[in-house]
């Protein structure tokens, strides 16, 4: 089948971008003809809340770079460009309605021109909300033939803009990109942690709907009873010195390690592997691609009940499933996690549950809805 992806992809960053790469590397595997295209700008700076949108990598996949979101007659030259491969599907990825008029420009031309059009959905409302969400993704859902949705809850979100919407709800599969897992005692000296005996790390990039002052709250509550560090493991996409002072106010300052940066795909494994167990205190969410990664490394969850993360840890089994914006409760999950030694009787249920998420029914989805079967 010959496949065009369209969406965020490498020279860019993040976990959307490591997708994309990961899902060319299995459909080329498979035998298809892929094509990547990506954005020339994906924001402009101005609305970027880090410090740089690109990373560099060793073995970078090839992608083609057309679509500039602000720039309207680039949109025109992305769809004439996927028009004339004449692929059998163009997948776009979608996840906030900055992209809708440029991504649904885009479908909306090539399926004029005669492409076969379907949308992988990460959100259809998105976390943090704006004037004219709904309007911007109502326009990018009507131009798409079909949907795949990695959570119940987003295709909950889906139904409510378009009932009848042909849809496929599958896992997110699990992150296999950033290599083998690391040995303990090698990542904590690497990252100064050779002493501490309770590692949690919160991972991804800060944004207030990722409830870290909700475990900011919880750790000193945790620790009068067991050791604990806290590794923050990402870039501040926000007031960065809130949460400063917030560390200071709650007298945790020694407790927390903050790294204030965005995580280089080189230098994942050693979190992860540093890390006892993964925190995520989400207040909203949809599902998450940090749970991949844990699931990758074998690392344990504490997640918060919301959206897709209590589909993707089940309580008791790979993890622990406390109410958001608790942080009594979050306190006593993470006490009762080592207190109890779970760490052992968890890793083994990750290493069970993970063998859900392979890639193969993604791959062989977006195969049948190239021939017309999906």
């Amino acid at each position: 089948m010959k496949i065009v992806l369209l969406g965020a992809a490498y020279p860019y960053r993040g976990g959307i971008a490591h997708f994309t790469e990961t899902l060319y590397r299995r459909l080329v595997a498979r035998g298809n003809d892929v094509r990547v295209v990506t954005f020339t700008r994906q924001y402009p700076s101005f609305l970027f809340p880090g410090t740089s949108q690109l990373e560099s990598v060793e073995d970078p996949i090839p992608t083609v770079r057309l679509l500039d979101t602000i720039a309207p007659h680039t949109w025109w030259r992305t769809a004439r460009f996927i028009a004339e491969e004449r692929p059998d599907l163009l997948l776009v990825r979608y996840w906030m309605p900055f992209f809708a008029p440029s991504l649904g420009t885009v479908c909306r031309i090539a399926r004029k021109r005669g492409v076969r059009t379907a949308a992988l959905l990460d959100n259809v409302i998105p976390h943090e909300a704006r004037p004219g969400d709904h309007a911007l993704t109502r326009y990018f859902l009507r131009q798409a033939g079909s949907f795949i949705v990695l959570s119940e809850t987003v295709e909950r979100d889906l139904r409510t803009f378009r009932p009848d919407a042909p849809c496929l709800r599958l896992y997110h599969p699990v992150y296999d990109l950033f290599g083998p897992p690391m040995d303990r005692a090698v990542s904590r000296r690497d990252l100064d942690l050779g002493h501490e005996e309770n590692v949690l790390l919160f991972f991804g990039a800060i944004r207030s709907y990722k409830g870290l002052d909700t475990l900011l709250e919880a750790l000193p509550i945790a620790r009068r009873d067991v050791p604990l560090t806290l590794v923050v493991a990402g870039e501040f996409y926000g007031d960065e010195e809130r949460y400063r002072e917030r560390i200071r106010s709650l007298g945790i300052e020694d407790a927390v390690r903050l790294s204030g940066r965005y995580v280089p795909t080189s230098d994942v494994p050693a979190y992860f592997a540093a890390a006892n167990v993964v925190v995520q205190p989400y207040v909203t969410a949809t599902q998450s691609g940090v749970a991949q990664v844990a699931y990758h490394f074998g690392r344990p969850l504490i997640v918060t009940d919301v959206g897709g993360l209590g589909e993707v840890v089940p309580d008791g089994v790979a993890g622990l499933v406390v109410p958001p914006e608790d942080p009594p409760a979050l306190a006593r999950a993470i006490v009762r996690f080592f207190r109890e030694g779970l760490e052992t009787k968890l890793t083994e249920g990750v290493l069970h549950e993970r063998e859900k998420y392979s890639w193969e029914p993604l791959c062989e989805a977006i195969e049948e809805m190239a021939a017309g079967q999906g």
